[in-house]
């Protein structure tokens, strides 16, 4: 926890500003809890992380059994079908349940439809929204999708 908040303290004396009318000490403490929640989410996002070379069992022979073991049989078709039945019932579920201008965002957010993906700047100024308002319809229009997709 140190190291991370020296981190954040060298990263709010490094970009400290005088001319914005800020504080050293006020500017440097945000940078420095900045800091540490990017170490948190980062941690949270890593948690769950699982290695293909974990070790599930230990067979009868003393051999240990990897998930690598399991899964490498087929692995490259199975992904492929999934991931195409899972893109199909994306693209339904943005058809049926969402609006247009959300139907819009997520579109340009995300790349469907063969496209790039978007930044919300870019988004906004697309539309003639705020990127504040482009945040609060993505959150909306994916909160839909996801209720959508995991069923009542």
């Amino acid at each position: 926890m140190i190291s991370i908040g020296t981190i954040g303290l060298i990263k709010g004396i490094t970009t400290f500003d005088a001319s914005k009318g800020a504080r050293l000490a006020t500017y440097a403490a945000r940078c420095v809890e900045n800091e540490i929640l990017m170490y948190f989410r980062s941690q949270r996002k890593s948690s769950q992380d699982v290695s293909l070379s974990d070790y599930i069992e230990t067979g009868a022979d003393g051999a240990a059994l990897s998930l690598m073991d399991v899964v490498s049989e087929d692995e490259d078709l199975l992904e492929r079908v999934s991931n195409r039945e899972t893109a199909r019932e994306l693209l339904q579920a943005v058809d049926r349940c969402l609006t247009d201008q959300e139907r819009q965002v997520i579109v340009m957010r995300y790349g469907l439809g063969g496209r790039a993906p978007c930044r919300q700047r870019e988004v906004a100024q697309a539309i003639g929204i705020s990127r504040s308002y482009v945040s609060r319809i993505e959150k909306r229009a994916l909160e839909k999708l996801k209720q959508a997709l995991d069923g009542p």
